[in-house]
This record gives C-alpha cells, sequence and structure tokens, in this order.
C-alpha cells in the first residue's frame, strides 16, 4: 500500500461516526476515480482495438457515467447548505466538481486514444463511448446553464470550478465530434450501427437546446455537425430521424436570433451608435445576425434534403415566413431602423426566406396554407423554373371533394390582394423595378403585386390559361373596388401581351358577358365596361355590336368614342341617338307603361354616356338631338311620381348627371323642373340619387340665370345647398362641401352663396375647408388602428353586396300577373297620386304642343286620335265613379 493510502487510514481512524457518514461517498468516488484513471492512462493503450469495447468500455462507462450522475445529485442534495462560513460543506462540493472533471478528463483521453490510430476504426470498436460521453456532457452544460439558480447567489465560491468543467467539457465534445467525423458507414452498415449514429444526433439536438444561450461557436459548431451527420448518413438515418424535433428547433433558434436582432437593432438606434460601427452593441448585433444567417442557411438545407419526411410541418415553416416578414418593412408592424442595420437584418432573414420557398413548393400541404400576399408573390417569381407536376399543384387548385380546399394560385393571390385593407390605405411601399437606368423608386402594393402577377402571366403555359381568364372575371365581378382593379390591370395586359387576334377575342367576350348579364349589380357592369374601354376595336365591335339594336347598348356605354375614326364615331353616335328618340317616342305614345319605364331608362343610359362623348364633337346634330331627347324627359318627370316609384329614382339619377354636362345648353324651365324633382329626392337621402344632384347643383355655377327665372330658381338652388351642407352623413356632407366650393368659384349669383350659409356652424364648416384647416391632426398608430377597425367593416359591406347579388341571380323568375287582380282596398293618397300623376302628364304634353307650334315642324298625326281616346277614358271614368 502506497504512503498516500497510508495517510488516508490513519485519517479515516480519527474520523467520528458523523464525518464517516458525510465523506463515505467521496472517498468511495476517489477510489473509483483512481481505478478510473489507472485503467484509460496505463493499461487502455495495451487493449487490443478488437477487444476495446468489450473487454473495457462496455464495463467501465457505464459506471463512470452512474458515478458522474450520483455526484451530480449529490451537489444539488447538498448546495442547499452552501455558504462562505460552511468551509466544510464548500470544501466537499469543490472536490466533487473536481472529481467530476477528471471524469471528463478520462473520456477525453479515451478519445484521443480511438483517435490515435491512423486508420479510423469502425463504430462498433467503441460503440459504448459516444453514448456515455453525450450522457455527460448533457448533465455538464446543463448544470453550468442552471448554475446561478442551483447555486442561488452563492456562485463565486465555485465560478472558477464550473468554468473549469465547462471547458473541459467543450473540449470533450469536441475531441469526440473530430473522432465520429472520422467514421465512415456504407449501406452494408449494421442496424446497431445506423441505431448509434441516430442516437448520436438526437442526443446532439438534445444537447443544443441547453447551449443555445451558453456558447455561440459551441452552439453553431454542434448544429453542423448535426445537420452534417444526418446528410452524411442520409439514406440510412432518413426514416428514424426526429424529423419534426430538428425542424421545429432550428426554427426556434432562427426566430429567438431573428427577435434579438431586432431588440438590439432597436437598442442602437435608440441609443444613437449606428454610426458607431466598433462600438460593443454593434459588434454583438453583427454577431447574433450571423448566427440568424446560419440557422436561416441551415433550415433552408435541411429542407431541401429532406422535404418529403417535412410535410406535415409546413404549417410551422408558413408561421415562421410570416413572422420574419413581419418585423421587416414595409410591415406596418416592422420597427423603423437605420439603413444599415435594415440590409444586413434583411440579408440575414428575408433573404434566405424566398429559397425556403422554393423548396417548400413542391409539398401539397404547402401549398394549402392559408396564403399571404408576399408568400404569393415570392411563389409567382419562383414557379415558372419548377417541373410540370409543381405548376399543376399551384395553378389549378384542388380538383376533388375529398382533397384539402385549394385555390388557384392566381385566386389566392387576389383574395389575400383583398384582405390587405390597411396596408392599401397606409399605404405600404415595396422598392419597384429599376428600367433603363433610372433610380429605384418606392411602388405601392397594388403595382408590387401588379407587376409580378403581369411577369408570371408573360411566362405562364397555354394550358393553364382558361385558369388565369376564369379567375379573372370572378375578380372582377367581385365587390372589393381594388381588388377588381387589380384584376382589371392584368386582365388587360394579358389581353394586349398576346396577339391582337388574343385581344379581340377578349374584347368580344367581354362584350358578349355585358350585353348577357344585365343581371349583375351596378359595381360588375362598370368594372366590365372598363375592360371594354381599355381593349377596345374599333369597326370590330361596330360590326359585331351594331349600336342600332338595343340589346348592343350596354356595350357601348364605357366605349371611348373620341378614340374612333370618324365614320365609326358618326355611325355610333347616329344610331345610339336615334335608338333613343324612337324608344322615347314609343314611351310618348304609350307604348310603355310606368313601370316599363325602365326600357327608356336603359336605352337613355347609354345615350347619356355617348353625349358625355360628343359634347366636343363637331357633329352638333348629335348634341341637338341629346338635348331635345334630355329636355322631354325632364318635362315628363313629376315630383310627386319620383317620390313614389324607384324606376323613376334611377331615371332622376341619370339625367342629373347628364344635365350637369349639358347645363349650358338647358333652358330655364328645364333646370326649374330639375331643382323641383331633386327637392322630392333629398328628404329619402337616397345616396346615388344626392350624389348625382350634387353634381347637378355644382354645374349650375357656370350657367346665368335670365333675370325673369331667377326668382324660380335661385332660392331653390340656395336652400338645397343648405340643406345638403347640413347633412349628418360623413360622406353626403364631404361631397356637399366639394359641389359647393366648385360652384362658389364659377358663380355669377353670389347671392346664392350668402343665402346657403345662413346658418353660422354651416358657414364655419364651408371656410374651414376652403382654408384646408384640419381640426385634429391624427397620429400614425391612431390611423393605423383605425384602419384595422374599418377593415371588418368594409369585408362586411363587401360580402353584402356580393350576397345580394347571388341572392338575386339564384331568385326564381317572378310568375306573371294575373290578368285581372282581386279589388283591393284604396285611399285617398292613392287617388291624389294618380291624378297629380295625369296632371303632370299632360301639362307637360301641353308645353310639348305649345312649344312646337312656334317651329315648323307639326305634332305627329296621330296626336289628335290618342287625344280623343283619352276624352274617352276619363268621360268612362266619370261614368263608373257615377254609378258606383
Amino acid at each position: 500500500m502506497s504512503q498516500t493510502n497510508t495517510s488516508l487510514l490513519d485519517e479515516v481512524v480519527q474520523w467520528s461516526q458523523e464525518t464517516c457518514r458525510q465523506k463515505l461517498k467521496t472517498v468511495l468516488w476517489d477510489d473509483h476515480i483512481r481505478i478510473l484513471k489507472i485503467i484509460t492512462d496505463m493499461f487502455l493503450p495495451h487493449i487490443g482495438l478488437s477487444e476495446l469495447e468489450d473487454e473495457c468500455f462496455s464495463k467501465i462507462l457505464p459506471k463512470a457515467v452512474t458515478m458522474f450522475d450520483s455526484m451530480m445529485k449529490e451537489i444539488l442534495d447538498q448546495v442547499g447548505g452552501l455558504s462562505s462560513q460552511n468551509t466544510e460543506l464548500c470544501s466537499l462540493l469543490r472536490n466533487i466538481l473536481q472529481a467530476m472533471m477528471q471524469i471528463i478528463d478520462a473520456l477525453s483521453t479515451c478519445v484521443r486514444h480511438i483517435g490515435s490510430f491512423e486508420e479510423a476504426p469502425d463504430l462498433d470498436a467503441f460503440r459504448s463511448l459516444p453514448t456515455c460521453i453525450l450522457k455527460v456532457l448533457r448533465e455538464t452544460f446543463q448544470h453550468c446553464k442552471e448554475s446561478e439558480v442551483v447555486y442561488c447567489g452563492r456562485l463565486s465560491l465555485v465560478a472558477d470550478l464550473l468554468q473549469g468543467l465547462f471547458k473541459e467539457a467543450y473540449s470533450l465534445q469536441k475531441g469526440l465530434l473530430e473522432l465520429l467525423d472520422r467514421i465512415s458507414l456504407d449501406s452494408s452498415a449494421s442496424e446497431e450501427e445506423v441505431s448509434d449514429i441516430v442516437t448520436v444526433i438526437h442526443s446532439l439536438l438534445d444537447i443544443c437546446s441547453i447551449i443555445s444561450n451558453l456558447d455561440i461557436a459551441l452552439h453553431a459548431n454542434t448544429w453542423k455537425f448535426l445537420i452534417k451527420q444526418s446528410l452524411k448518413y442520409q439514406s440510412l438515418v432518413e426514416e428514424h430521424l426526429h424529423h419534426g424535433d430538428i425542424s421545429n428547433s432550428l426554427c426556434d433558434n432562427l426566430l429567438a436570433s431573428f427577435h434579438n436582432c431586432v431588440e438590439l437593432a432597436e437598442q442602437i438606434k435608440h441609443a444613437g451608435l449606428q454610426e458607431a460601427t466598433q462600438s460593443p452593441e454593434y459588434k454583438l448585433f453583427q454577431k447574433t445576425a450571423k448566427m440568424c444567417r446560419f440557422f436561416a442557411n441551415t433550415l433552408v438545407h435541411y429542407i431541401k434534403e429532406f422535404k418529403f419526411f417535412l410535410t406535415k410541418y409546413c404549417y410551422c415553416f408558413h408561421q415562421l415566413y410570416l413572422q420574419i416578414i413581419s418585423k421587416i418593412p414595409p410591415s406596418l408592424c416592422a420597427p423603423t431602423l437605420p439603413s444599415t442595420l435594415s440590409e444586413e437584418l434583411n440579408a440575414a432573414a428575408l433573404v434566405p426566406m424566398d429559397a425556403l420557398v422554393l423548396h417548400l413548393l413542391p409539398l401539397r400541404p404547402f401549398a394549402e396554407v392559408l396564403p399571404q400576399s408576399l408568400l404569393l408573390v415570392s411563389v409567382l417569381g419562383q414557379l415558372p423554373s419548377q417541373p410540370e407536376e409543381v405548376l399543376q399543384l399551384w395553378y389549378t387548385g384542388s380538383k376533388f371533394s375529398e382533397e384539402t380546399p385549394r385555390l388557384p394560385l392566381y385566386q389566392a393571390m387576389f383574395t389575400s390582394f383583398r384582405r390587405c385593407y390597411t396596408e392599401r390605405q397606409v399605404p405600404v411601399l415595396f422598392p419597384g423595378v429599376m428600367m433603363k437606368g433610372q433610380a429605384q423608386v418606392q411602388v405601392t402594393l397594388h403595382n408590387h403585386i401588379c407587376v409580378q402577377l403581369c411577369a408570371s402571366v408573360a411566362a405562364l403555359p397555354p394550358v393553364y390559361f382558361h385558369v388565369l381568364e376564369h379567375c379573372l372575371v370572378d375578380t372582377v365581378l367581385q365587390a372589393d373596388t381594388q381588388t377588381a382593379l387589380l384584376a382589371t390591370d392584368v386582365w388587360c395586359f394579358t389581353a394586349r401581351y398576346g396577339t391582337a387576334e388574343l385581344c379581340l377575342h377578349h374584347v368580344l367576350l367581354v362584350a358578349q358577358l355585358v350585353g348577357r348579364d344585365q343581371e349583375n349589380t351596378q359595381y360588375s357592369l362598370e368594372r366590365i365596361h372598363f375592360v371594354v374601354f381599355v381593349l377596345s376595336f374599333q369597326m370590330e365591335l361596330v360590326a359585331r355590336f351594331p349600336p342600332s339594336e338595343v340589346e348592343n347598348l350596354p356595350v357601348w356605354q364605357h366605349v371611348l368614342l373620341r378614340a374612333l375614326s370618324h365614320d365609326a364615331r358618326h355611325r355610333v353616335e347616329t344610331d345610339i341617338i336615334g335608338l333613343t328618340q324612337k324608344a322615347l317616342t314609343a314611351w310618348q305614345n304609350g307604348g310603355y307603361k310606368l313601370g316599363e319605364v325602365d326600357k327608356v331608362v336603359r336605352t337613355t343610359s347609354d345615350t347619356g354616356c355617348t353625349v358625355v362623348r360628343v359634347q366636343s364633337s363637331p357633329e352638333e346634330q348629335c348634341v341637338l338631338s341629346a338635348i331635345r331627347i334630355i329636355t322631354q324627359l325632364w318635362l315628363r318627370m313629376s315630383p310627386d311620381q319620383v317620390q313614389t316609384h324607384p324606376v323613376l329614382q334611377c331615371t332622376l339619377q341619370l339625367l342629373l348627371s347628364i344635365s350637369a354636362i349639358l347645363v349650358k345648353d338647358l333652358e330655364s324651365q328645364v333646370i326649374c323642373q330639375a331643382l323641383l324633382c331633386v327637392d322630392a329626392v333629398v328628404s329619402q337621402k337616397c345616396a346615388g340619387q344626392l350624389l348625382a344632384a350634387l353634381q347637378f347643383l355644382s354645374s349650375l355655377g357656370k350657367i346665368f340665370v335670365p333675370p325673369d327665372s331667377q326668382n324660380q330658381i335661385l332660392p331653390r338652388l340656395s336652400n338645397l345647398f343648405g340643406v345638403l351642407l347640413a347633412d349628418r352623413s360623413w360622406l353626403l356632407h364631404q361631397h356637399a362641401l366639394e359641389a359647393f366650393s366648385q360652384f362658389a368659384e364659377i358663380t355669377n349669383h353670389e347671392e346664392v352663396i350668402s343665402l346657403s350659409l345662413g346658418v353660422e356652424d354651416i358657414k364655419t364648416k364651408v371656410v374651414n375647408y376652403l382654408s384646408k384647416t384640419v381640426n385634429a391632426q391624427e397620429d400614425v398608430e391612431s390611423r393605423l388602428q383605425r384602419l384595422k377597425l374599418e377593415t371588418a367593416v368594409i369585408e362586411q359591406h363587401n360580402e353584402r353586396l356580393e350576397n345580394n347579388k347571388e341572392n338575386a341571380s339564384n331568385k326564381p323568375a317572378a310568375e306573371a300577373p294575373c290578368p285581372k287582380r282581386a279589388r283591393q282596398e284604396t285611399s285617398a293618397e292613392e287617388y291624389s297620386r294618380y291624378i297629380q300623376t295625369a296632371e303632370s302628364a299632360l301639362k307637360a304634353l301641353q308645353a310639348l304642343i305649345e312649344d312646337e307650334a312656334n317651329t315648323t315642324e307639326p305634332p305627329p298625326q296621330w296626336l289628335e286620335s290618342r287625344l280623343q281616346e283619352l276624352q274617352t277614358l276619363i268621360t268612362h271614368i266619370s261614368t263608373a265613379r257615377h254609378t258606383t
């Protein structure tokens, strides 16, 4: 027995029973560690490689791990009493930590011995070693990570040893990874060897979750080795790896690094240190950004190699993408950062996201995830290089009921854009496309997506063209105006990008849609008209859709006639006005009842749109004919009937819009009749009629009212302005302010202005509007919150419009009315209304006859006979009343 052991025995003899109890484990551990060191230092070099695992490692290493665990447990049990006064316990814990370091040193000796062989041994020769070492490493790193909590303010008593323990473990892991890197397994590897490699990878994954906040270099190197081993033995281990745990851990590390980058960037900005590139804060930001880029690229590489094992985790990748782009401009949630920091952040996180999307494109679950606009823009840009099966997955959407519902790509793009109400209103800005060496400018979300969509359409394979066409038609006809305009822009590009024959095909297709879809809502028809307007051909449209036929009039409503050739324009103008005059004459002759006046209105509406475009035409005869038609319609309008019959309210709206353009050519009698009708509908507050009325009232500033008509026109005009300016509806009030200011700028009748502003409150609002006074300035945050709240309201309104349209299209056709209705009770108001209608119509007829008496054109020959028929009808009514 050595002198050291003799001394220990001499000391033990003098210990009390309590001291023996406390130091029992320490003495035993010391003895075991001494034996372990003797084996690893003296006997290990003499054991053959073939016998190393069975005769040595499999026997001593599990015991070493058990001893290490017991030491760790002893520390946790005893650390509660640790203090600077309790020197005995402090000495005990320090001895245990030193013993743990000796175990790690012994394990390092084993690693160095295996690595000393020139040729890398088989994994079977030391299979116990990696497993045992990784268990020790995990416990060591976990203890170091929790040391502040474990030692609870007394860390300084053992800090030097903990630091040494961490360094020993760091060195041990480095040696083990270098050793494992030398190992190579081929397709003939046994199940045990494959299982060992899988265990190593999963153990390293567990260690990565522990060391993430301990040491950046150790964390990165561990991940590098983990991914390297996964790819090195991909064909052997891919079916056994916990792909979800690995990819989720990468996502978590990426997000943690990214959020740390954002926080550091904000701190640097607030501290004004962005120019101090040598400051500790900036260097820490760069290190964190480097780790962020490392995890992003690692995740992309892992997905690239194992994507078909990751299909169930597409939702996580989708959320990762959204969380990153939400913190980078132009997102409304992104902080405002200096350009230097923003560029580094983009390079670290945003740039790899495009590669992420590229590798996820073939995965059906990724296509099924609820899309967002910028994500789909990235998909649009990368699809042209994909194989046919990927194109079909994205362009066509789901086809069968058993599939998860999936929109076609273009439909998803427009649907997502529609949800971006707040981003459109702010607006958020994107870097525009650089062209011809011009400086890059910022563009809106509409412009950004429109460019990407058009570029995608240019590369679209012909087999998917019909899907695009269906999508464009559906989107143009939906309720959200900005989304419909985006679809219109793409539609026009689609038609014009192709051949002239294709463009003509689209024109004719849309024109047929206009002609057949009269049950559509007004907003839908206006957008279809706009497409016709942009893509219009000339003689082809005239030949295919003759303007002399009533059913073709909607096609010509939004065609820019001044763009037509002289012959084509003359034919369109002459045919439409002639057709309108014919319809109006038929109405005057009794061809249409009051309930069928919409037939005249439809025709007149197209005439009105023609009038708008021919007012500067050299064909003055067309203008004179249009004025005559408008005059006849005004003289047949009864204020009482306008209040009662919705069809006449639509007519009124149309007449007001047309009259606002032709106001200089209208007679005072017509203007007076128009004001009476406006007065009749003001109380009903129907937005469409009132906005048209304001347009008409504003146009009256262009004319000078003759003195003999001023008493009839000017008081009514000022009264109407006063009522509309006082309206509580913000929309109507704003339009009233605009209309009144336009009227006041050009009118010669200044007395109307003063009479309209008789109420002081109204006068103040008008003055503030004219002087562009802002009552309250809305801060950015408040504006964003308001816009977010408006989003739900706007979407509900759009859905209501679309539901009304769908319900109208699904409603069965009304049954034909019975030839004779059952007698119903009548009231005095009904008698009065019918008498007033007849009286107004007769007075209008009298005015027309008196007006024609002053011209060379005689009344129509049938007029006398029709008057006789009316006289007979009146006599019959009177006789029936007396008989009853």
